[in-house]
């Protein structure tokens, strides 16, 4: 309905209202006058006639209550009538209003018959009869100033019956009391009008009012709902449920006053969820970290705040004393739980690491940072694992913090290196290319490795820098090569997997070649299994460069989990067999069989195939003996500085010059 339609609907309930309430009220006292007109009609000899009236008029006094008891149609929202008004159920208040009408109006033409008791309002007791009709008539007009037709339906029959019997007497005095109640008609009828006029004018403002006092009172319920909505989501993860990380922020802050105990930090991160994302949608892994919730919310039933941090990161935190169990055996539970078997896919692509930090200060931001690195120890050593911060760690953490602070300027003043390692022929003989390695010796903790040097570039925000200034080296290797005449030799340079993903290493390294005017066949891209795997985000800016004749090499080939697919959709050159593989391959049945397995793999797809970490003249033989053609490690070349092997390819040149020359004069001779 409209707005317009709903008010009149509400007006005219407020009209009933106010009948049923002055018509319960006038009923006692007309019925009361009723009686009395009864007995004085008695008095005079119309008893038969006074008591027949009377009952009329106490029946449809009967019927008026019943109107005035029975319950309105109920509104939206309301409960509909009792099973002993279920007749005056379809009843519109329309309906009500014309029914109080139709009574009103029989009730005032039995009153207009009150000229029978007196002969037409001409014998002595005419004074008592008009007395009660004008009366009666004003206080219908009084009480029913709600809805004008009843108080007028009522009036006008009685009245009229007095004019017209005064009319019908004649004579000046009776003439004169017929147009003084005439007039007395018109002034009801007109005050009828204008009181329902002014009571429905009222009930509009009325209505109007309550109206928009529930319209202001559903905003604040809404606004206070969606408040609480909007605080709710900004403290916990929509789609799991649980704490975000500011939520979780909070939650750990309020054990800040709780008093002295040892608190256990957790972080969770899963093991092969990327895999998951790329190989079955990011629905089943949405799907996924779900199942993870509530799986953690099964285990950590009890004094436990869990949060989902990141991606595929959680975190738990609670209080040991009232959790009553120690983070070794906890860290086991939560192992067990996620690595169980997921109905959407196979069971051993998911698992989780764990690092775990106690304290029993509060310090939000100093207990991730060491629960992170605990993480990131736990990972590095394998799947479902987990590691305890410890002393050890306290150092590395200490480290990565001075590493992080001084790498800015360790770069401008260019105290980081790159030094070069070569790749031999299986002869040992014949270098193949360079593998750029990042180097620095920092002031306090002293050489530090290149995976620590590219994580802690990145967590810095120094990735772009590091891979520019690596990349700026690497090309001053290839100009020397080349002033040398060595293009036969290029250079292999690693990038991160994070490097790959997030920045524009196809637009630098195209665009620093050209400004250069170097061969692409000289640079070598070395990047990790994992990045290969990455082929919807990484597969246009690799092949963009293999399509110029960059060479693609995959590193630590057999750690993770590439697939020949991934190996042709990247257009890769060459796969370097991870170091753990050859360093033990002398005692290992197991690792013979895999590097077999890889040399095959690299020869039926056409590949090259690089062992890394030989160290011994024993693996060497055994690798010429699988038929590996390129080797790399201590046992051959250490990595040096471009100055050194600078001097050692120049050595390397004048040696085959004068073996040349030499062999020139014996032929002559």
């Amino acid at each position: 309905m409209t707005d317009s339609v709903v008010h009149e609907v509400l007006i005219r309930r407020d009209q009933v209202a106010s009948i049923r309430r002055s018509t319960l009220i006038s009923l006692p006292v007309g019925s009361m006058v009723g009686a009395i007109v009864m007995l004085v009609a008695r008095r005079y000899g119309h008893g038969v006639l006074g008591g027949k009236w009377f009952a009329a008029i106490f029946i449809i006094n009967i019927i008026r209550v019943i109107l005035c008891i029975t319950p309105l149609p109920p509104l939206a929202g309301e409960k509909g009538p009792s099973r002993r008004f279920a007749a005056f159920a379809g009843l519109s208040v329309e309906k009500y209003l014309h029914l109080f009408w139709i009574t009103s109006l029989v009730s005032g033409l039995l009153w207009s018959l009150i000229f029978l008791f007196c002969n037409g309002y001409t014998t002595p007791q005419t004074v008592f009869y008009l007395t009660v009709v004008c009366g009666i008539t004003a206080g219908a007009v009084t009480t029913g100033i709600a809805y004008a037709p009843v108080p007028i339906s009522f009036t006008i029959p009685p009245l009229l019956s007095v004019i017209g019997c005064l009319l019908y007497a004649g004579g000046f005095n009776y003439n004169s009391l017929a147009a003084t109640v005439l007039l007395y008609l018109i002034m009801l009828i007109s005050v009828s009008r204008q009181s329902e006029a002014s009571f429905r004018a009222a009930s509009r403002l009325k209505n109007d009012a309550s109206a928009m006092a529930e319209s202001l009172k559903k905003a604040h319920t809404e606004s206070v709902l969606i408040a609480e909505q909007m605080s709710h989501r900004a403290t916990h993860d929509e789609l799991t449920g649980l704490f975000n990380r500011t939520g979780f922020s909070k939650q750990v802050e309020k054990y800040a006053a709780s008093g002295p105990a040892t608190f256990c930090l957790m972080l969770l991160d899963l093991d092969g969820f990327k895999l998951v994302n790329d190989g079955f949608g990011h629905a089943t892994g949405d799907k996924v970290l779900v199942e993870v919730s509530h799986r953690l919310r099964e285990v950590l039933a009890g004094e436990f705040t869990v949060a989902r941090i990141g991606g595929d990161e959680f975190a738990v935190f609670y209080a040991q004393q009232a959790s009553g169990e120690s983070p070794h055996v906890l860290a086991t539970r939560l192992i067990a739980a996620i690595e169980a078997p997921y109905a959407e896919f196979d069971t051993s692509r998911v698992g989780v690491s764990i690092g775990i930090y106690q304290s029993q200060d509060v310090n939000i931001a100093n207990m991730l940072t060491s629960a992170d690195e605990a993480l990131y120890a736990a990972k590095f050593s394998g799947r479902n694992r987990y590691r305890m911060f410890d002393e050890y760690l306290r150092e590395r953490l200490s480290m990565k913090c001075d590493v992080e602070r001084d790498l800015q300027r360790a770069l401008s003043k260019k105290e980081v290196e790159v030094w070069y390692q070569p790749v031999f022929s299986i002869d040992g003989k014949n270098i193949i290319n360079y593998e750029a390695l990042l180097r620095w010796k920092h002031p306090t903790h002293g050489w530090i490795s290149p995976a620590d040097l590219v994580l802690i570039a990145a967590k810095a925000g120094h990735s772009e820098q590091l891979m520019s200034f690596i990349f700026d080296e690497v090309c001053g290797m290839i100009q020397t090569l080349r002033s040398l005449n060595l293009e036969h030799i290029w250079v292999a340079m690693n990038m991160s997997p994070r490097d790959v993903s997030n920045l524009p290493i196809d637009e630098c390294v195209l665009n620093g070649l050209k400004v250069l005017n170097l061969p692409a066949q000289m640079l070598e891209i070395e990047v990790t299994e994992e990045t290969a795997m990455d082929t919807i985000s990484v597969q246009t800016k690799i092949n963009r460069l293999s399509e110029v004749g960059v060479r693609i090499a995959v590193d630590d080939f057999g750690a993770g989990y590439s697939s020949l697919a991934s190996l042709r959709k990247l257009s890769v050159n060459r796969i370097k067999i991870d170091r753990c593989f050859i360093t033990g391959i002398t005692e290992s049945a197991n690792d013979k069989i895999l590097v077999q397995t890889i040399l095959k793999l690299g020869q039926s797809l056409g590949l090259e195939v690089v062992a890394e970490g030989v160290e011994t003249a024993e693996v060497l033989h055994l690798l010429r003996g699988f038929g590996c053609e390129l080797v790399q490690g201590y046992y051959l070349g250490y990595p040096a500085p471009k100055q050194e092997i600078i001097s050692r390819l120049q050595k390397l040149e004048t040696q085959k010059s004068c073996t040349m020359t030499s062999n020139f004069h014996v032929n002559l001779q």
